[in-house]
C-alpha cells in the first residue's frame, strides 16, 4: 500500500474513534479501503456508514448486490474488491463458472434474468455514463423505484471504493487469483512463445 501503514496504538483520537465503530460493526474488522480511509477519519466515518447501508440494508436482494459489486470491480480493476466479493458472490449462488467469465471480461450465460438486469445495468452506467430506456425500465420492474435508486447508489459506492483501493494500491494476499492479472500473465505468455 502506498500510505503507510496505521497502528492502532499510535492513532489520533478521531482515528482510533472510526477504527472502533468500523471493528465492532457489520463488518466485523477493518480491512481493504478503510486501512487507506482512515488517513482521513472524518471521510472514513461517512463512507462507512454509507457502506453499511448499501452492503448490508439496501433494498437490492443480497446476490444481486454482490454481483453489482464483481461488475463494478471488474470495470475498475479493483483488485481487492475482486478479492474480498467473488467468494461471497459465489456463497450466494452465482455460479464460479459465471463469476470467473465477468471477471476475464467475457459476456457469460447468468442463470436468472434478474443476473443479466444487473449486469446490463451496472455495465452500461459503469461504461457510457447512461442507461438505455429499456435496460432502466428492466431494473425497475425488477426492484422497482426504491430498488434501482439503491442500485445506482451501490454502483457510486463501490465504484468510490474501488478508486480508493486503486489510488493508494491496497494489497491483496500474493496467491490471490485476479482474473485481469491471469489476462496480463497470459498475454506475456503469449508473447514469450511467438
Amino acid at each position: 500500500m502506498r500510505l503507510p501503514e496505521l497502528d492502532v496504538e499510535a492513532m489520533d483520537a478521531a482515528q482510533k474513534a472510526v477504527y472502533s465503530s468500523i471493528a465492532g460493526g457489520a463488518r466485523g474488522g477493518v480491512r481493504g479501503p478503510f486501512l487507506a480511509l482512515l488517513h482521513s477519519p472524518e471521510l472514513a466515518a461517512r463512507v462507512e456508514q454509507l457502506g453499511v447501508f448499501v452492503r448490508f440494508e439496501c433494498a437490492v436482494p443480497q446476490r444481486l448486490r454482490e454481483l453489482a459489486i464483481l461488475v463494478v470491480a471488474r470495470h475498475w480493476r479493483a483488485d481487492y474488491e475482486w478479492f474480498a466479493h467473488a467468494p461471497i458472490a459465489e456463497t450466494q449462488g452465482l455460479p464460479k463458472e459465471a463469476i470467473e467469465a465477468l471477471g476475464a471480461g467475457a459476456k457469460p450465460e447468468w442463470p436468472t434474468e434478474a443476473d443479466s438486469v444487473i449486469v446490463d445495468f451496472c455495465e452500461q452506467l459503469l461504461g457510457s455514463r447512461r442507461v438505455s430506456d429499456q435496460t432502466y425500465e428492466r431494473a425497475r420492474d425488477l426492484l422497482g423505484v426504491h430498488g434501482v435508486t439503491d442500485l445506482t447508489g451501490l454502483v457510486g459506492y463501490y465504484s468510490l471504493l474501488a478508486l480508493t483501493l486503486n489510488a493508494h494500491e491496497v494489497n491483496v494476499p500474493a496467491d490471490a487469483d485476479i482474473p485481469w492479472h491471469r489476462e496480463t500473465r497470459n498475454a506475456g505468455d503469449a508473447k514469450r512463445s511467438s
